[in-house]
């Protein structure tokens, strides 16, 4: 097995250096530092698997970080769910509304917790839009599982914190609305407040390699 120098090893990083485009790296939404800092043995081994892999990225579900850990479960039906939400000086949108009263959203028996991954589409290893069912697979091919339905409320009731300008699509099965669309739920913030909508949830819709969703760990 050939073993390179610690010289020859800081020609490969330098090489890595000088052609990598920096201006298309975003380091704070990437979170790259803080990972690095964190985890410089986890960060360490990714590079490794990088390199042994001839220069070619390989993803893992140990590349994705908890982001939060929400409880589940906690109201016994989605009237009361919604109240606590809008309570907490919240918004619901008419189309969230209606999916949420549907057959196929359901809630937790009991209290329970989910780690949550936030994560976008080009964290997936995709650099340009790409279809949601695409998404999904590839997610679930490296370890991750589509939120139950329940992520959606949930998240917007204990995300009180959420910064003006992001939008989190809930990875889940999508529910068909009254009009016969397929929606998933996604927690966002903008002029009209910290809101949960019901966007398109059709398989074949196309997402932004920026655009981010919300996955479960497995546990």
């Amino acid at each position: 097995m050939g073993r390179i120098t610690v010289d020859q090893s800081h020609q490969v990083m330098a090489t890595l250096a000088i052609n990598t485009n920096w201006d298309e790296i975003d380091f704070e939404q990437a979170r790259l530092q803080e990972f690095v800092i964190r985890n410089p043995k986890g960060a360490g081994e990714q590079f490794g698997a990088f390199l042994k892999n001839g220069g070619r990225v390989v993803l893992d579900v140990r590349a994705f970080q908890v982001w939060k850990t929400i409880k589940l479960g906690t109201h016994k039906d989605a009237a009361a769910l919604i109240q606590a939400i809008v309570e907490n000086g919240l918004q619901v949108s008419e189309w969230a509304l209606d999916i949420m009263g549907k057959p196929a959203f359901t809630l937790a028996a009991e209290e329970t917790t989910l780690d949550l991954a936030n994560i976008s589409v080009a964290d997936l290893g995709f650099a340009k839009a790409t279809p949601l069912k695409e998404i999904y697979a590839k997610a679930i091919e490296l370890g991750l599982s589509l939120c139950p339905a329940e992520v959606g409320p949930q998240l917007r009731r204990q995300y009180l914190d959420q910064p003006k300008g992001e939008f989190l699509r809930i990875a889940m099965e999508a529910i068909t609305d009254s009009k016969g669309d397929r929606r998933i739920l996604e927690v966002g913030h903008d002029d009209v407040g910290r809101n949960l909508y019901a966007n398109l949830g059709n398989p074949d819709y196309l997402w932004n390699h920026d655009d981010r969703f919300v996955f479960v760990f497995r546990k």
